[in-house]
């Protein structure tokens, strides 16, 4: 009788202790992983490379790309182009998701670095209004667009990917160098820009300065792409396609996807949410909030967020560690807990008018932010099974950074505008953080454990022999048996070790 669990034809890895050998477990090779988690990071890093540039030139863009005029209606309009990135990202994320789960993750990680860096770069290379007229901010809308879809794949698919290559012990550390790139490539971007203005005129700045940080992301690109290029694909993915052989029947459709994992896919969602409407918070909205409603010197603002970036990236690292061993729930529902209890003190801080002051209530704010960006990137990718890992994760994050992240700045603002209460971004932070503790109670700890549907992944034979030796048990439990391929389903199992 056909017993599709017990063959693990298209599900992943179902094997018991009884049952397990030496050749079924994942010995990882440290300088893939090492290859892998670079790679990975640099992507990220040059999608925030340009979200730094971006929003630190934006005034000058507004003169370049927008008819001469009014200088707010410039600012909006230019805003207004690099917003419509994020309109774009669940489909980048709909689209890219499901042919990394068909073709690999490495292949299409390549295709998203690529259309990344040639959007920046064309950027750079787009004549002002003033030379071509309308058809320069219609320009510049394309390279956004095309940015905004890349990017609907990049982040689903680092994760996927580093999580894949990682061993279950170290998960956490190696997937928080994929937001220690997110902070390195802002920094890089807003020192660029920073750079390029205090050593060129406003009359250069405007005529061929702003150029110079986007023409750098064509290199970065040719970087990027070799590494990736050099990678080969994940030990996870690799074992899952061996399985289901190639036959297109055993893969799931995103219907399924849908269908029976609509429970992740929201738990997935609002995790993104508190992590993204943090983030967004604290990096995009703190530098306007301290200028326009506090009437801080918008040099001191920036240099602040700058300063706490720096702070934040090795205490990325330190955080992926503690991950490793305290666990995924207590980071995240710790950071939860935090904000809820901390964020009017936080934001109290942040309008005293004091620099030192104010560097504390910034601090607050992203040692809450550490706790997430350092554990979310193992978090998510365990979410979901290997062959709907990359597309569930790039559809929820994307809708979800869509709707509640990269909103965060104009909806709190509109709010603090309309309610004239300056407390408005701290009650913000507070209800995310609401929504990430009932949400992460939802989740099971994965910190040491196997993906989904995944055999172990050890550093070595020593530790691959420990494992069989040791008194740990892997069970399944919540086995949904499938049907047969010609009327796929995608398993609802849960794998663990107790």
């Amino acid at each position: 009788m056909h017993n599709p669990v017990a063959q693990h034809a298209q599900f992943g890895w179902f094997k018991s202790r009884r049952d397990l050998a030496i050749d079924d477990i994942t010995v990882v090779d440290r300088s893939q992983l090492n290859r892998a988690v670079g790679a990975a990071a640099l992507g990220n890093a040059m999608e925030w490379f340009d979200f730094g540039v971006y929003g630190y030139i934006a005034v000058t863009l507004g003169h370049v790309f927008f008819p001469a005029g009014n200088p707010t209606v410039q600012l909006i309009a230019t805003l207004a182009t690099f917003a419509a990135a994020f309109v774009v990202r669940p489909l980048g994320g709909l689209v890219f998701g499901p042919l990394g789960d068909r073709y690999g993750r490495h292949k299409i990680l390549a295709l998203t670095m690529v259309m990344m860096a040639l959007g920046t770069f064309a950027i750079g290379l787009i004549p002002s209004y003033e030379r071509i007229g309308m058809a320069a901010p219609v320009l510049l809308l394309v390279a956004r667009l095309v940015q905004g879809f890349s990017t609907g794949g990049e982040y689903g698919g680092a994760a996927t990917f580093i999580a894949e290559y990682s061993t279950d012990q170290k998960r956490g550390i190696m997937g928080s160098w994929l937001e220690f790139g997110t902070l390195g490539g802002y920094i890089a971007g807003a020192g660029t820009v920073t750079a390029l203005q205090m050593s060129l005129s406003d009359a250069d700045m405007l005529a061929w300065g702003w150029r110079v940080p986007f023409l750098i992301a064509g290199p970065l690109g040719l970087l990027g792409l070799y590494m990736r290029l050099k990678l080969e694909e994940t030990p996870a993915f690799q074992a899952y396609n061996e399985q289901v052989d190639e036959r297109e029947a055993d893969r799931p459709s995103l219907s399924d996807m849908f269908r029976l994992h609509w429970p992740q896919l929201l738990k997935c969602m609002g995790l993104v949410l508190v992590f993204n409407v943090t983030d967004y918070m604290l990096l995009t909205y703190m530098p306007n909030y301290l200028t326009v409603t506090m009437g801080y010197a918008e040099s001191k603002g920036l240099l602040l967020i700058i300063l706490v970036m720096l702070v934040m990236m090795p205490l990325n690292v330190v955080g992926g560690l503690f991950s490793d061993r305290l666990g995924r729930r207590p980071m995240i529902i710790g950071a939860c807990v935090a904000l809820m209890v901390l964020a009017v003190p936080s934001m109290l801080l942040i309008g005293s008018g004091n620099d030192g002051l104010i560097f504390l209530g910034l601090m607050t704010l992203g040692m809450a932010l550490v706790c997430f960006t350092s554990s979310m990137p193992s978090t998510l990718p365990a979410l979901f099974y290997t062959p709907v890992r990359y597309s569930a994760l790039s559809i929820a994050f994307n809708v979800s950074v869509s709707l509640f992240g990269g909103t965060t700045p104009l909806v709190t603002a509109w709010l603090v505008s309309r309610t004239g209460d300056p407390l408005v971004p701290a009650y913000y932070l507070m209800g995310a953080a609401a929504i990430g503790i009932v949400t992460m109670l939802t989740v099971r700890e994965t910190a040491g454990l196997p993906l989904r549907g995944s055999p172990p992944a050890v550093e070595s034979k020593a530790e691959a022999v420990a494992l069989l030796r040791s008194d740990q048990d892997i069970t399944v439990d919540d086995a949904i048996p499938a049907i047969t391929p010609a009327a796929p389903q995608v398993a609802q199992t849960r794998m663990a070790l107790t």
